[in-house]
C-alpha cells in the first residue's frame, strides 16, 4: 500500500484530495493548520499534523508513518484576492514554506516524489489564446508572482540535488465545498433574491473551468512524471468558459433567470482576460477530463443549498 502526503491537507482541493487517494487505497497523512475533524477527515487520515508547516512537523509525522511515495504540496498562498491583501505573508507561506520542505526532503527523503500545486495565474495577461506548458510567463498579481518563485525554487533545487519534482499548473478550479471565488459570492447573491445581481468584469472573460473531482485525477495522474528536470504540467481541459456563461449557468441551476445578471463592465485587479489550457502532458498520457460545465455547476449548487438547509 503507497504512502502519500498532503500538505494543506484541510483546505478544498486538500480535502478532495486525501479522500480521493484513500479511495484508491493509498495511506494518506495531512498537514495542515486545521484539524483532521475539522476538515471532516479523521476516518480517512492514516495521520495527522496540525500547525504551520515545519521541519519537526516533518520530521514527527515520518517517525509515525514512514517516508511518503509522494508528497502533494498544496500549503501556501491560494487566492489573487488575498495575496494583495497580504503580499508578504502570501509570499512567506508559498515561497519559503516550500523551500524549507524542499530542504527537508534533500536532507531526509531524496527519493519522494514532489507534486507542487501552481498556478495558471504564472502566465499573466499575454495569451489570449489556449496556453501551452512552454508558453512565456508573466504574472501580474503578488500570488502568481509567488507561485512562480516557488516554481523556480523547486526547479533550482530538484536539478542541484536530484529530487523527483513535477509542477502542476491549476487553472479556474470549483466545486462542493469550495467556499471563496465567483460560484460562492454568486450563489450568496442569488440566495438573497438581489435583482439586479451585480457581478464584477465584462463577462467575457475566460477562464478553463475545471472540477475538483477531475482536478484531483489529474494530480494523481501527474505524480509519476516528477523528475529533477521539473517538468511543468497544465490540469486545464483546453474548454474556454466565460464568466458570462459559467455565471448564466449558476443562474439557472438556482431557478432564476440569467437577465438578472448584471456586469459591472471593470475588472479586478491581478485577474487577466483569458486563462485557458491546450492540451499537454497529461492529455497526452491518456488522461480525459469528465465533468462538463453544466453537470458541474449543478453539481455546486446542489452542494451549496444542501450546505445551507443543513
Amino acid at each position: 500500500m503507497t504512502l502519500a502526503w498532503v500538505t494543506g491537507a484541510a483546505g478544498f482541493i486538500g480535502r478532495h484530495l486525501v479522500r480521493h487517494l484513500a479511495a484508491d487505497g493509498a495511506r494518506v497523512s495531512g498537514l495542515d493548520l486545521g484539524s483532521a475533524a475539522g476538515a471532516g477527515l479523521e476516518d480517512v487520515a492514516a495521520g495527522w499534523r496540525q500547525g504551520s508547516l515545519s521541519q519537526p512537523m516533518l520530521a514527527s509525522l515520518a517517525e509515525e508513518t514512514g517516508l511518503p511515495e509522494t508528497i502533494y504540496h498544496l500549503a501556501g498562498g491560494s487566492s489573487v484576492g488575498a495575496s494583495l491583501g497580504d503580499p508578504y505573508g502570501d509570499f512567506a507561506a508559498t515561497v519559503g514554506g516550500t523551500a524549507m520542505l524542499l530542504d527537508w526532503l534533500r536532507s531526509h527523503a531524496p527519493a519522494t516524489r514532489l507534486v507542487i500545486v501552481s498556478s495558471a495565474a504564472v502566465y499573466g495577461d499575454l495569451h489570449p489564446g489556449p496556453i501551452a506548458e512552454e508558453a512565456a510567463t508573466s504574472p501580474f498579481s503578488p500570488y502568481g508572482a509567488h507561485k512562480f518563485a516557488m516554481e523556480a525554487v523547486c526547479r533550482g533545487w530538484a536539478a542541484s540535488f536530484g529530487l523527483p519534482v513535477v509542477a502542476v499548473r491549476l487553472f479556474s478550479v470549483y466545486g462542493p465545498g469550495l467556499t471563496k471565488q465567483l460560484l460562492w459570492d454568486l450563489c450568496g447573491k442569488l440566495e438573497s433574491g438581489a435583482d439586479p445581481v451585480p457581478l464584477g468584469g465584462t463577462g467575457e472573460e475566460l477562464r478553463d473551468w475545471t472540477h475538483i473531482d477531475d482536478v484531483v485525477r489529474a494530480l494523481v495522474a501527474a505524480a509519476p512524471l516528477a523528475t529533477p528536470a521539473m517538468p511543468v504540467v497544465n490540469a486545464g481541459s483546453g474548454e474556454p468558459g466565460s464568466v458570462r456563461r459559467i455565471a448564466e449557468a449558476v443562474t439557472r441551476a438556482f431557478g432564476r433567470d440569467p437577465a438578472c445578471l448584471a456586469f459591472s463592465g471593470e475588472s479586478r485587479p491581478g485577474d487577466p482576460f483569458s486563462l485557458v489550457a491546450a492540451s499537454g502532458a497529461l492529455m497526452a498520457g491518456g488522461f480525459d477530463w469528465r465533468v462538463d460545465m453544466d453537470t458541474g455547476v449543478a453539481d455546486y449548487v446542489r452542494w451549496y443549498r444542501e450546505r445551507a438547509r443543513a
